[in-house]
């Protein structure tokens, strides 16, 4: 949909899955590297486990694959390995297994979703492990804020902003994927960060759920409409497509070589 010229270094501040990061790699668009950072450590560790001790997280998931079931899994919850790769296994076990695969925190910082109903859920893809460990070898992961992110973004590189999305109503919010949450304003601190990077000379792109607050703070910039398909409803009926935004500035830099994202 959107399309992004030519730049230097790749930044995601709210990395997630890094589902664009892995796309750029496949297309040999990160030629000057890559900072994926995120203000969740537990998350930065998994991403450090799966780049730098992959061997040691195949193992671990392994054993978590052979002696899960519900019991088992709450006692995974309830305990914090001493290693960074077997706190990482747990964070990989624990999100396959969970409800919807959701993330999401107390107050006290404990994950706390319940246990999925799943036949076979795929806890080990060892050969995806690999192929990721291969693409992050020389990434810079960094356990940060985006305005600390933002801060080390240079003139020509691209950002991906990817933040906990505004709730369309107010039994939507799953914002608390960590302890503090992310509320409006946050959120318009981020537009400012976006505005702050656009006037930089900085590519920038944004997704967001399609939102009054959110058409408020980027309405200066070219707004695509795109539809995503969400679970995470209690009721079946209140499944299915939604609309979400797709935010970028590239109209008000100069363009170059297009690389589609």
């Amino acid at each position: 949909m959107a399309e992004a010229g030519n730049f230097r270094t790749y930044h995601e501040p709210f990395v997630g899955g890094g589902a664009l990061f892995f796309e750029l790699h496949r297309q040999g668009a990160l030629r000057d590297g890559a900072v994926l950072s995120d203000r969740n450590p537990h998350l930065i560790e998994v991403w450090q486990a799966v780049r730098s001790d992959v061997d040691g997280l195949v193992e671990r998931l392994a054993e978590h694959r052979e002696y899960h079931d519900e019991a088992y899994y709450y006692r995974v919850r309830a305990e914090i390995p001493e290693t960074p790769t077997g706190r990482a296994a747990r964070v990989i076990y624990l999100n396959k297994t969970c409800f919807n695969g959701l993330y999401r925190e107390n107050s006290r910082g404990r994950f706390n979703v319940p246990v999925g109903r799943y036949t076979d859920p795929p806890i080990l893809d060892e050969d995806n492990l690999r192929a990721c460990s291969v693409a992050l070898a020389d990434v810079e992961l960094r356990c940060q804020g985006f305005e600390e992110a933002a801060a080390g973004v240079g003139r020509h590189d691209f950002v991906y902003f990817d933040p906990p999305y505004v709730p369309v109503s107010k039994t939507s919010v799953f914002t608390s994927y960590q302890k503090g949450g992310f509320d409006e304003a946050d959120q318009r601190r981020l537009a400012q960060v976006y505005l702050d990077l656009t006037r930089k000379n900085t590519r920038a792109m944004l997704s967001n759920s399609w939102a009054e607050l959110v058409l408020e703070c980027y309405g200066a910039f070219t707004i695509h409409e795109l539809s995503a398909s969400r679970n995470l409803n209690s009721r079946t009926d209140r499944r299915g497509a939604v609309s979400e935004a797709l935010i970028d500035n590239f109209q008000q830099l100069p363009s170059a070589r297009k690389i589609a994202v």
